[in-house]
């Protein structure tokens, strides 16, 4: 799938040149003179939409008057929001796109929802930042007439099994060391743009999200007896460089889109409040099974070094046969910037580093293309404290407000993995048998098929076709 414009874009009629888009952009992608409107390098973008959450336009700073501003989101497909402020960087919404097929009733409407959302979406309700509503959240998306509502979570426990399987061999191989992780999409548009000739380090594994599409339209419709061609696969995240992720030409299974739609965390509360529903004083509500069924690893995949720490718990089981004495691993867990530690796995010392915002990654890259990287396993986040800092979570005007919400979200996300009876992906038992149903053993032949994708060079694309832009 191709789309008919780049997804995030300046509105050069509101934008007033302050280039504060381009001091938070990782990849030096904004280009434009101080004081006149600045454009986006789609070669370089990788889509985060950290620009989209610093910008802020008012009427009194534009040429056009507040009502005229509201036009234009509205024809952004973009609905007004008390809390969002207009603004002339924006992501071209789909809000529109799932409401049309919310209304249909040939399709069988199935969602997922990030390990993020659950700790942010309650701000768009006037609730206290870093609320946990995971029950309300599920109750939300049955009144918007979904199906079943899945869990991104149980993608992230997915990813676990076949990405601990596959680092333990490329370690016990000493074959294509250090391995990246895989599941920021941003971060692979960059290595795919930056560093093509390294693309062999990054793990084979799609994203959670991608994953949980694919049993969607597997696993999941045959446990729901339902036609995978007649599935409508709704992804809501906190990271606008998922829509690019979802429209990925090798995103497909058996010949069908894995995720038909993403939207973000501020476009759900657009549904919601659009819909009329009471998010606040909705009862808690469970997720479907078996896809919605998670661990606290999976859980904290939504923080920066959440996928070091999940993959640590199970790889130490799995190479020592030992319970891990300690499941909370503070030495990944941090904030923007980079963090490198040992971790002993038995007689094994696993060298690990963890990467907090692009633009701390250009060393990394330097170091393994020079063969001089002395660690085994380096998780990458394109935001600047994970996915609770995503583009698409809700938009705060003030930095001081930004970092306590950030702070607020990790804080949540952390407490829920703590009180989670389950707290390591391998001891999942919706994961245990679905290996033991429908996938066999990880990196198996249906695993590989279904679970695992392959990257390529946009070094040499166009931009629009770097960004999956279709061209005439």
């Amino acid at each position: 799938m191709l789309f008919s414009e780049p997804i995030i874009k300046i509105d050069p009629e509101l934008c007033t040149g302050c280039r504060r888009c381009a001091a938070v952009c990782p990849v030096d992608a904004i280009i434009g003179e101080p004081g006149k409107p600045q454009e986006v390098d789609a070669h370089r973008c990788v889509v985060c939409g950290q620009c989209v959450q610093i910008c802020t336009v008012y009427a009194a700073d534009s040429l056009e008057s507040g009502d005229t501003l509201k036009n234009k989101r509205l024809q952004r497909g973009q609905l007004p929001s008390v809390r969002e402020p207009l603004f002339a960087a924006y992501s071209a919404g789909q809000v529109p796109e799932v409401k049309r097929a919310l209304a249909d009733s040939a399709l069988y409407k199935v969602v997922q929802c990030a390990p993020a959302i659950r700790v942010s979406l309650a701000e768009e309700f006037g609730l206290p930042m870093g609320t946990l509503t995971p029950g309300k959240m599920a109750a939300a998306l049955r009144h918007l007439k979904f199906d079943r509502i899945y869990d991104t979570n149980f993608g992230a426990d997915v990813t676990i099994m076949e990405e601990g399987t596959e680092l333990i061999g490329r370690v016990m191989s000493g074959e294509l060391l250090p391995m990246f992780t895989s599941c920021c999409p941003a971060w692979v548009k960059h290595a795919e743009t930056a560093a093509p000739e390294l693309l062999d380090h990054l793990s084979s594994c799609k994203s959670p999200m991608q994953m949980v599409g694919a049993l969607v339209k597997t696993y999941g419709a045959k446990q729901n007896g339902v036609d995978p061609a007649k599935i409508y696969s709704v992804a809501v995240m906190p990271c606008t460089c998922k829509e690019f992720e979802c429209s990925r030409e090798e995103m497909e299974v058996d010949g069908l889109r894995e995720v038909d739609v993403v939207i973000t965390t501020r476009e759900l509360a657009q549904l919601i409040k659009d819909a009329g529903i009471d998010f606040v004083n909705l009862p808690d509500e469970p997720f479907d099974s078996p896809l919605g069924i998670y661990s606290g690893a999976g859980s904290i995949f939504g923080v920066t070094g959440g996928v070091m720490e999940a993959a640590i718990r199970t790889g130490y089981e799995l190479v020592t046969h030992e319970t891990i004495p300690n499941l909370q691993l503070d030495f990944v867990r941090g904030e923007e910037g980079l963090r490198t530690a040992t971790a002993k796995l038995g007689d094994l010392e696993l060298r690990v580093a963890v990467v907090a915002g692009l633009k701390y990654v250009s060393e990394i890259l330097k170091q393994v293309k020079e063969g001089t990287s002395p660690y085994h396993f380096i998780e990458v986040m394109g935001c600047p404290e994970g996915c609770v800092s995503g583009g698409g979570q809700p938009k705060l005007l003030l930095e001081t407000l930004r970092k306590k919400a950030y702070q607020a979200r990790k804080s949540s996300v952390y407490r829920h993995d703590s009180h989670q009876q389950v707290r390591k992906s391998h001891e999942n038992p919706a994961i245990i048998k679905l290996y033991k149903d429908f996938l066999g053993e990880p990196l198996g032949h249906v695993s590989h098929h279904l679970l695992h994708t392959t990257f390529h060079s946009r070094e040499k694309m166009s931009p629009n076709q770097a960004l999956g832009v279709k061209e005439d």
